[in-house]
């Protein structure tokens, strides 16, 4: 899934750059208000490969976990995305 609330957008968009300047981390904040293309998507797969773009993952649960992972989503202690896999 790809996304966010509200909150936690502003709070990328706006806290993002001062994050950005004072730390070894840089962080972006990508909108998009279209439904996706999937040329854009792989566009993204690219720059992933080529180790451009890295995305956070905080952690992964198995498909029988999902209560247990929306409980840790709800705590609000995740610093990158929850997985779900398959």
């Amino acid at each position: 899934m790809l996304g966010a609330s509200t909150a936690l957008l502003l709070q990328g968009a706006f806290l993002g750059p001062l994050i950005s300047m004072m730390g070894s981390k840089k962080t972006a904040v990508m909108w998009w208000w279209k439904p996706f293309k999937h040329e854009d998507v792989a566009f993204l797969g690219e720059l992933i490969d080529a180790g451009k773009l890295a995305p956070v993952i905080d952690r992964r649960y198995p498909l029988s976990e999902v209560p247990e992972a929306l409980r840790y989503l709800e705590t609000g202690n995740a610093r990158g995305k929850v997985v779900i896999t398959f």
